[in-house]
């Protein structure tokens, strides 16, 4: 059985930072694309960053280049999402999504494995 367990939320000022975790188990980790998602109240679920674990690739929304980096451990079977200078407009929940195919940020609907969340908000 799929399992992504995310962890690392919290809460933080305006300018702060967090790393998220997403550890996945019971799945091909390699050669696979995970992302990173998030939703806030009222609002639709939108991507944040996606990483092609065969090899390296990364993606960003454009809300958050040059701010949050995701970056992956293959002997953990765990991805990050690494986020500075948070912003009040970051907060979320946010998830940790994956699938065999890359989907990129725009169809979060097509990812077919997810974690259960995990919270940030950000206070200006």
């Amino acid at each position: 059985q799929v399992q992504l367990v995310e962890s690392g939320g919290g809460s933080v000022q305006a300018g702060g930072s967090l790393r998220l975790s997403c550890a996945a188990s019971g799945y091909t980790y390699s050669s696979n694309c995970m992302g990173w998602f998030r939703q806030a109240p009222g609002k639709e679920r939108e991507g944040v960053a996606a990483i092609y674990t065969g090899g390296g690739s990364t993606y960003y929304a454009d809300s958050v280049k040059g701010r949050f980096t995701i970056s992956q451990d293959n002997a953990k079977n765990t991805v990050y999402l690494q986020m500075n200078s948070l912003k009040p407009e970051d907060t979320a929940m946010y998830y940790c999504a994956a699938d065999s195919l890359f989907h990129g940020l725009g169809t979060p609907w097509k990812y077919n494995y997810w974690g259960q969340g995990t919270q940030v908000t950000v206070s200006s």
